[in-house]
């Protein structure tokens, strides 16, 4: 297809093309092409009775659904400004951003896997607070206006944590969306004929990157509410999925599986694995190949930059196991003093901070990721470290000072240093490492994650190791902890 200015046109284009073919597939459920075009007008034009215009804020905080993508999609019929909350975010994260952006209105499940989301927005003092999970609001499409003729204004705003304990509200486009699914399109080399998953949530960066590449393609995907191994393979088997993936986790969970039953495919119509989120060693990359026997392409994105690099089907083993991939066309990657640069459409507009935009940008434009690498002589990148304090556990940033700042709160925690550990299933594991002051109960795991979880943290970001020390390791001028030498001495160590 032709390129297209907006998410809408982009929907509406397929639509035309190919109404009958299948994108979306949940359980026994299917939403054909035309009728996510079709559902995502009605419930625009019930979303404009209810007040909704264009540029109006509507945060949602949803499950992976094809109620979540209609809903997203009628947002973005009206060109409202939503912004997408992840289902696990609690009172901290999820009030920030309400705050922060301000939403005129708040989408929430009602209550979802145990937890009352309704509850949780009326103590936040939400507005516009409405249920949508088996029911949307409906309208006739004839009452709507027309829809937005460009993508270059502000329409989402994505929150992540970074190196403080606030998150932070990234700005997008419909045409930096666009672009970063372009690129993940191009880049794998798929056709009508595949069958892809999302087994990540509709809420997180890769929703939209994902779903452009089906409507580019005009291919489905299958839609995983809870995912979980082994309880997911069926529907992987199923609908005969192709192409699967998400991050660093999901390529060992499925190579767990796969080891249960040696020599007999895990998902027989399986050829791909692909995904980014978290480092990933070139020794799983191998294993995956191996003994799976299908492709592995990893790649690096962040909230900021849906998609920079990918690896491609075509590249050589070692650019697959050592790289993350090259750019696409459009996609300036700069190395200042080893740390990459961005510049290019897939580049988010800044921050809901403007001073934080200020902080990001450099005087050429070009987005100061935080990460270091360097590009081969191909032009595949390779990243080496992060600047940035943050941890990235199955694709997720994690902020170590919100940890650090609550157990700093704790009676039995006279200092403490919070890090991320390499760790085969998540890409990274958080690990505490505690000071306790002389004379007090030692901690234990579970007395450090209850504590927090009682303080609001999500669950996602709750510690999996304790180690206490008698001393953090300190330089001799200004007594900062040496969190590498942290990282160091734990690395080889799992304990509680």
């Amino acid at each position: 297809m032709r390129a297209s200015r907006t998410l809408w046109d982009l929907l509406a284009r397929r639509a035309a093309l190919t109404p009958d073919r299948p994108v979306l597939l949940q359980g026994d459920r299917a939403l054909t092409f035309g009728a996510l075009h079709d559902r995502a007008e009605r419930t625009a034009a019930g979303l404009h009775a209810m007040g909704v215009r264009p540029g109006t804020v509507v945060a949602w905080q949803l499950p992976t659904r094809l109620e979540t993508a209609v809903l997203s999609f009628a947002l973005a019929r009206l060109g409202a400004v939503q912004t997408p909350l992840i289902p696990f975010y609690r009172d901290r994260e999820v009030g920030f951003a309400l705050r922060g952006s301000k939403a005129r209105f708040f989408a929430v499940p009602g209550v979802w896997r145990g937890f009352d989301h309704t509850e949780m927005a009326r103590r936040l003092g939400a507005k516009g607070v409405f249920e949508a999970y088996d029911d949307l609001p409906d309208g006739d499409p004839a009452t709507l206006p027309a829809p937005p003729s460009e993508g270059t204004s502000v329409r989402w705003i994505y929150w992540t944590s970074g190196t403080t304990s606030d998150p932070k509200g990234v700005l997008h486009t419909d045409r930096s969306l666009i672009a970063g699914g372009t690129c993940l399109a191009d880049a794998l080399r798929l056709s009508a004929a595949d069958v892809g998953s999302m087994a990540f949530p509709y809420a997180h960066i890769a929703g939209p990157d994902y779903t452009v590449m089906l409507l580019l393609y005009g291919f489905p995907a299958v839609m995983f509410e809870h995912f979980a191994l082994p309880d997911a393979l069926t529907e992987y088997r199923r609908h005969g999925v192709t192409v699967a993936g998400g991050s660093t986790a999901f390529y060992s969970m499925f190579l767990a599986e796969q080891r249960k039953r040696p020599g007999a495919p895990v998902i027989p119509t399986l050829r791909l694995l692909a995904g980014g989120g978290a480092p990933k060693p070139p020794e799983l990359y191998h294993s995956v190949v191996r003994e799976m026997g299908v492709q592995l392409t990893h790649g690096y994105g962040m909230t900021e930059v849906p998609m920079i690099t990918m690896g491609s089907p075509d590249d050589t083993t070692d650019n697959l196991a050592t790289t993350e991939g090259r750019p696409p066309e459009g996609m300036e990657i700069r190395i200042v003093d080893g740390e990459v640069r961005l510049r290019g459409e897939a580049v988010c507009q800044g921050y809901l901070d403007p001073a934080q935009t200020t902080e990001a940008f450099d005087t050429s434009g070009f987005l100061r990721t935080g990460d270091l690498g360097h590009l081969t002589d191909t032009g595949h990148l390779v990243l080496t470290g992060r600047l940035k304090d943050v941890i990235i556990r199955k694709g997720e940033n994690i902020s170590a000072k919100e940890i650090e700042d609550l157990l700093h709160t704790h009676p039995a925690v006279a200092d403490v240093a919070v890090i991320g550990l390499p760790d085969p299933d998540r890409g990274e594991r958080v690990c505490a490492v505690v000071e306790q002051p002389p004379d007090t109960e030692p901690l234990t795991l579970e007395k450090v994650t209850s504590y927090l979880r009682a303080a609001g943290l999500s669950t996602h970001k709750l510690p999996e190791q304790l180690e206490v020390t008698e001393a953090l390791p300190r330089n001799e001028t200004l007594r900062k902890v040496l969190k590498y030498r942290l990282r160091e001495r734990y690395s080889g160590v799992v304990g509680g």
